[in-house]
């Protein structure tokens, strides 16, 4: 029994022993004497990928992953002041700039607003309380009002762009037109109207800004 367990654990530090000096053959020196980084580099042929082990596939050479952008929309007249790839583009960032630009001439309309709004000999909290009442009030409302009209403008202008198969003034206007109409449609024919006319005059004047700034 004895000679037996013998044995077998001389057969395992001959193992051992073997993997060991395996291990080192591969690596082109031994691990338990590296310390740190620099003494791995500072060891002949110690960055030798193929020295590595195969899974790390390095024996090839070092493969990069190129990554292309998508490309830009192709339609005709629809390269503009910034990049787009497509209608969701237009979308998003139009809708998005919108209603940041709703969103803080409405807050800061309110905020002029609610200072004049003031009651008189009131205590710091109520004025500061009054402030923030009309900030709240009217940022929101001028931002979902703008962000609304941005999205449904962007959608109707897409759609004509499509359907004609460019992009131009003309399209933008009638987006404009048509999208002012739809939002105050409810309200009768007269305020459809007004807006209407609004959001094309909108829509011409940025026309108009791209032009001059193209």
């Amino acid at each position: 029994m004895a000679s037996w367990l013998g044995f077998g654990g001389s057969s395992k530090k001959e193992d051992t022993t073997q993997q060991t000096s395996q291990i080192n053959n591969n690596l082109g020196f031994d691990p338990s004497s590296i310390s740190d980084v620099s003494s791995i580099i500072s060891t002949p042929g110690g960055l030798d990928t193929s020295r590595l082990h195969p899974l790390a596939g390095l024996e090839k050479g070092v493969e990069y992953l190129d990554l292309e952008d998508e490309n830009l929309t192709q339609l005709e007249g629809a390269q503009g002041l910034i990049p787009s790839r497509g209608w969701t583009d237009d979308l998003c960032y139009g809708t998005g700039a919108v209603y940041l630009l709703g969103l803080g001439l409405g807050g800061s309309y309110g905020f002029f607003e609610g200072l004049r709004n003031i009651p008189a000999n009131s205590p710091g909290r109520l004025r500061l309380n009054t402030v923030l009442n009309h900030v709240t009030k009217r940022g929101p409302f001028l931002g979902n009002t703008a962000g609304v009209l941005a999205l449904t403008y962007n959608l109707i202008d897409s759609t004509i762009d499509g359907l004609r198969g460019k992009h131009d003034a003309i399209n933008s206007i009638a987006a404009g037109a048509i999208s002012g109409a739809l939002f105050k449609s409810t309200k009768g024919l007269k305020p459809a109207g007004i807006a209407s006319g609004l959001m094309a005059g909108a829509a011409a004047t940025w026309c108009g800004i791209k032009a001059l700034l193209a």
